[in-house]
């Protein structure tokens, strides 16, 4: 049975690594009470002892706007102690799965971006995480490094999860509609990640490793997703609120974000069979989880 070290525990692509994991492969899960992954020490040793066939980082800093005051923070859960789990990983002969951001891009481009276009992070978190890249790529050549953007999922904090709070306190709510991208789910990158695990583990080819995008198929604006959500809500019975477009303008962040930042998955259907499904078709899947939890929490009570 296959020995997976998956790093992180609780965030959204962890906690659904785990729930795809668990009972298929022997599963180590070192969340931050276990391995703190930002010193870089303790993620060498813990990987190099660990005995793992294959190394998953699920681990990142990732609040975007509080990165450009915790930069040292960001930087070492980001890069420094990912290129030392990396290292470890490539001593034992493990390949590293590595996951990352669409952030590292400026948005500027027009079109959805692909695994060689040039990089320029708008700000400290995609800057740390370039540099994440960077720094696996160099210290394990048996390395793949998933771009992805916009996740959300029933767990966790995130987009999603916040729309459906806010529908339920508010009447009206103003949401970005001049930012296009790619809703992606932990689920589907979980499941991606498992068909990578199984072709890398068996077979050797040097083209299944470097850079690849996985984001959901489809494109949307953070209003689009928003007034989908509602709809979506609405339709299983739960909160909704009427969804007003508003310019990046209107909703002045520290740290601007890609006007465009749409992933082109092309590459990792080509070399992995890994065709990601489209945004909405996803969505509905995530609410029917959400509601199905709720409607099992409330029969307990």
């Amino acid at each position: 049975m296959t020995h997976v070290l998956v790093l992180g525990a609780t965030g959204q692509v962890a906690t659904a690594l785990r729930r795809r994991l668990e009972g298929e492969h022997r599963l180590t899960v070192a969340g931050r009470s276990v391995l703190d992954l930002s010193d870089p020490v303790a993620a060498y040793e813990f990987v190099r002892g660990s005995g793992a066939d294959v190394v998953v980082n699920a681990a990142a800093y990732t609040a975007v706007d509080r990165a450009e005051t915790e930069a040292e923070a960001a930087r070492a859960l980001n890069a420094t102690g990912p290129e030392a789990a990396a290292r470890a990983a490539a001593e034992i002969g493990a390949p590293f799965i590595h996951f990352s951001t669409d952030y590292v891009f400026d948005g500027s481009k027009g079109s959805p971006y692909v695994e060689t276009d040039p990089v320029n992070p708008l700000g400290v978190y995609g800057a740390t995480k370039l540099e994440g890249e960077a720094a696996v790529a160099a210290a394990n050549p048996r390395h793949v490094i998933l771009r992805t953007s916009w996740v959300c999922s029933p767990d966790g904090a995130n987009f999603l999860k916040t729309m459906l709070r806010l529908a339920a306190e508010k009447d009206e709510i103003g949401v970005v509609s001049d930012q296009h991208g790619r809703p992606t789910f932990a689920s589907d990158l979980a499941e991606a990640t498992v068909r990578i695990i199984e072709a890398l583990l068996g077979d050797e080819d040097a083209g299944r490793y470097g850079v690849f995008h996985a984001s959901s198929r489809g494109e949307t604006t953070w209003y689009g997703f928003a007034t989908a959500i509602m709809e979506g809500s609405a339709a299983r019975g739960g909160p909704s609120c009427r969804v007003r477009p508003i310019g990046s303008a209107e909703y002045p962040t520290p740290v601007r974000r890609p006007a465009d930042s749409r992933l082109d998955g092309a590459r990792l259907e080509q070399v992995y069979g890994v065709r990601m499904p489209e945004w909405r078709e996803a969505l509905d899947r995530c609410l029917d989880q959400i509601y199905d939890r709720d409607t099992r929490r409330g029969d307990a009570t």
